[in-house]
């Protein structure tokens, strides 16, 4: 069996990594490197390879530009490169994508070859279900970027962008909602129900129909009667948990521990 690959990575020491192991196998032929995205694009026309080790994290033009400018119905077999994002690797193992974290080790890097050799072997090319699972890996990754960073309230007759961080709780308050920041409560003129859909789920949920907690905040959950919990927030507020939310919210905190 002979594969050719491409091997793409801004880092030349990364880069030169993958290229060395490569040239070690018989059955590869290392047909190029690339620094960057838009040579990336070029050379993935110009020469088809089989096989691309391809850097997430580069500049200007991502490893996720490089895949939505090429197509994923026409990308190679693929070996996402990636420093350590748990987002990013939980994306890749729920959908069958391979995928290198660096820094990595030989066995490591032997083990994930040895699985792009056996999809192009078995599927002759990428084919339609790789494509597939590479798209929904990479809408995963895109919604991670939906979330909010920041949310602009008013303060007089300023407006003043705050950090989703610095949020420890958010009530519920007829057609808007407060936000508890330290120090400070902020009126937004927002339902719940729209707030929750634009703030990131591993780090916001929600606790009762009226109550969503940022869960780095949260220092303890209790029991309390038919179900219910009482979550106990870094502030000293305490809030009930709905037995319908009991199950989700303790399996979001438990990711995190």
């Amino acid at each position: 069996m002979s594969i050719t690959a491409l091997v793409v990575d801004d880092e030349p020491i990364a880069r030169r990594a993958i290229v060395r192991l490569l040239e070690q196998d018989p059955d590869i032929t290392v047909l190029g490197e690339c620094g960057d995205g838009v040579s990336a694009v070029k050379d993935i026309r110009a020469q088809s390879p089989d096989l691309v080790f391809l850097d997430i994290q580069m500049p200007a033009i991502t490893g996720l530009d490089v895949v939505a400018t090429i197509g994923a119905e026409r990308m190679p077999a693929t070996v996402f490169v990636t420093a350590y994002e748990q987002y990013a690797v939980k994306a890749f193992e729920a959908n069958a994508v391979d995928y290198l974290v660096k820094p990595f080790s030989r066995e490591r890097f032997a083990a994930t070859l040895q699985r792009a050799k056996a999809r192009l072997t078995q599927a002759g090319g990428t084919g339609a279900q790789t494509s597939q699972q590479i798209l929904q890996a990479l809408d995963a990754l895109r919604q991670r970027d939906q979330y909010l960073e920041r949310i602009p309230v008013r303060v007089d007759e300023h407006v003043v962008l705050v950090p989703v961080d610095d949020i420890i709780w958010i009530k519920a308050s007829r057609n808007s909602v407060l936000i508890h920041v330290p120090g400070h409560v902020h009126e937004l003129r927002q339902t719940m129900t729209q707030l929750t859909a634009q703030l990131d789920p591993r780090h916001f949920a929600r606790v009762h129909r009226s109550a969503i907690v940022n869960v780095r905040r949260v220092k303890a959950i209790h029991p309390w009667f038919n179900g219910h919990h009482v979550v106990t927030l870094d502030n000293g507020q305490q809030l009930r948990m709905s037995r319908y939310q009991n199950e989700a919210f303790l399996k979001l905190v438990s990711t995190r521990t």
